[in-house]
């Protein structure tokens, strides 16, 4: 009886590892798909940031021509400081893209950090689980044997 009880036990103690381990299976997945977007939005950030480049290469070009054409002429002048105010606010958009995309960087190495801590737990609740299922198994075989011995002598005492 005591046996079974035990058996029970392990048996309980089993499906709660098998949680355990969904449970963290699930963890990984969100840490994962997490990690994904961050990719994605560093992507996104570095093609922003391509394009200002560009668009700022066109308008640092675009100003040197027409600091050349300028002259003498005040409405040549007046185009020109117009197209120095946009590229002062491109080159702070600029700045401001090259920020976040150092600080989404950081927040990336961060994350696959933590993914490296996750996956080490992961192997290591895989062990585990790997360890209970193998003790379950070697449990379930004692059983089948025990759960034998006994329907013999149940046999044995309904012979009696």
């Amino acid at each position: 009886m005591d046996k079974l009880k035990e058996l029970n036990k392990l048996k309980l103690e089993a499906e709660e590892w098998q949680e355990k381990a969904d449970t963290h299976q699930s963890k990984i997945k969100d840490l994962e798909q997490e990690s994904l977007e961050k990719d994605n939005q560093i992507q996104a950030l570095t093609r922003k940031n391509q394009v200002l480049e560009e668009q700022l290469e066109k308008v640092e070009t675009e100003l040197e021509e027409n600091k050349k054409i300028a002259g003498d002429s005040h409405q040549l002048k007046a185009s020109n400081e117009n197209f120095t105010k946009k590229n002062s606010l491109l080159e702070e958009e600029l700045e401001t893209s090259d920020k976040n995309l150092k600080e989404t960087t950081a927040k990336l190495r961060e994350t696959d950090v933590r993914a490296e801590n996750l996956e080490k737990k992961v192997a290591s609740l895989e062990a585990e689980k790997n360890e209970a299922e193998t003790k379950y198994e070697e449990l379930e075989a004692k059983y089948k044997t025990v759960q034998a011995e006994l329907d013999e002598i149940s046999q044995q005492l309904e012979a009696l």
